[in-house]
């Protein structure tokens, strides 16, 4: 199956994470700006994004009755609340309304990463056909396209007030593709032998995956562009360049990880990856030079590429489709935990010992995905409850 095929089959699914990847990639991007108009220090900066995973985690524990409630309406309907969201960073003046801000997008952008996931998930077992990791190289192509608009429009003066109006825009183009047809329910198939409690241990295992992946990946988004400006002295604007290039990256990996899952499974794929990770994280701690910290953002951003969509996959290939929604989003809990918490550990560990020392802790985290995709990957039938 070529990728655009795959595209075709989830079309709203894949809007839906390219508005997210909008939203971020334009917030990473102008981390620096908002930062200096907060007043806010690296802890304090850290601390209001610890609000963000507040909301992330109030929304995935909600996400099922969402999508019950507004059935095949959920993504269009999010995707206007991101419209709204991405304007929010133009506001806060202080710390409190910055928190204010990061918990209404954490919110946001949670219930709709989530929803698009359990959409694509239930695609995957429909059909047949694996479409994660194609869905979110649109995340991390929009990601990467916000981010670099950002860096460019900061360095032509212009701030977030001037920038973000343009991201609301393109999030509501696409919106419009966030229509999904009325299809009839999927037969249950395996709903007689199907065991009535979900798997706990792959779920907790996947979380424990998505838990280090999504620091890896979001602690390098949100303090790359701080760690290239302040600790290596690169003119402002240049910073916005480090969320850009993962974000490049991450979207090119995604689509070789579309070839690469059917040579060497999700599991392997997975296993390599965080290897590759840990490398690129320890390389931006070591950088000397801006080239040399954004040749380890794009080390670590191949690394980090598949695997959250791939091990999403696993999950989704384990339950039924009763369980699913249930299932992802308990997971996913725990992940966006990581996704929102790395870049507040890693204010907290600059304040006290300086960002070179964070990415080695990133390292660290991610060294956790290799013991747990071998216990998910490697004892899947005591993990599914099966004798």
């Amino acid at each position: 199956m070529n990728m655009f095929t795959a595209l075709r089959a989830s079309r709203a699914s894949a809007a839906a994470l390219a508005s997210v990847g909008v939203m971020w990639g334009a917030f990473a991007g102008l981390v620096p700006d908002i930062k200096d108009r907060v007043g806010a220090s690296d802890a304090e900066l850290g601390a209001a994004l610890l609000a963000s995973a507040l909301g992330g985690v109030i929304a995935m524990w909600a996400a099922p009755w969402t999508g019950q409630r507004l059935g095949r309406f959920t993504l269009p309907v999010l995707g206007l609340v991101i419209c709204i969201s991405v304007l929010l960073p133009m506001f806060p003046t202080g710390v409190v309304g910055l928190g204010v801000v990061l918990f209404a997008m954490g919110i946001s952008v949670a219930t709709l990463d989530i929803s698009a996931n359990v959409h694509i998930s239930g695609l995957e077992a429909r059909h047949g056909l694996h479409l994660m990791n194609v869905n979110h190289a649109m995340f991390s192509f929009a990601f990467a396209g916000a981010a670099w608009g950002a860096g460019l429009g900061r360095k032509a003066g212009l701030g977030p007030e001037h920038i973000l109006p343009f991201m609301s825009l393109a999030c509501l183009v696409l919106t419009f593709a966030m229509r999904v047809p009325q299809v009839a329910d999927a037969p249950e198939a395996d709903a007689i032998d199907a065991p009535r409690r979900p798997p706990w241990g792959a779920i907790v295992l996947t979380g424990l995956i998505l838990f280090s992946a999504f620091i890896g990946e979001n602690a390098t988004e949100a303090w790359s562009a701080l760690h290239i400006e302040r600790t290596l002295g690169a003119e402002p604007g240049h910073g916005s360049f480090g969320p850009a290039t993962l974000g490049l990256v991450m979207a090119f990996g995604r689509l070789s990880g579309q070839l690469l899952t059917a040579k060497l499974g999700d599991a392997r794929l997975i296993f390599y990856s965080a290897l590759l990770g840990m490398l690129g994280a320890l390389t931006i701690a070591a950088a000397q030079s801006v080239p040399v910290a954004l040749a380890g953002v794009a080390v670590t951003g191949l690394g980090m590429a598949v695997i959250v969509p791939s091990v999403t996959s696993i999950l989704g290939a384990r339950v039924t489709e009763r369980q699913r929604a249930h299932a992802i989003s308990r997971s996913w809990m725990v992940g966006m935990v990581g996704f929102f918490i790395g870049p507040s550990m890693m204010g907290g560990i600059a304040e006290l010992f300086g960002l070179r020392l964070s990415f080695v802790a990133v390292a660290l985290i991610i060294s956790m995905i290799l013991p747990a995709i071998w216990a998910l990957a490697w004892r899947p039938a005591r993990l599914a409850g099966q004798p």
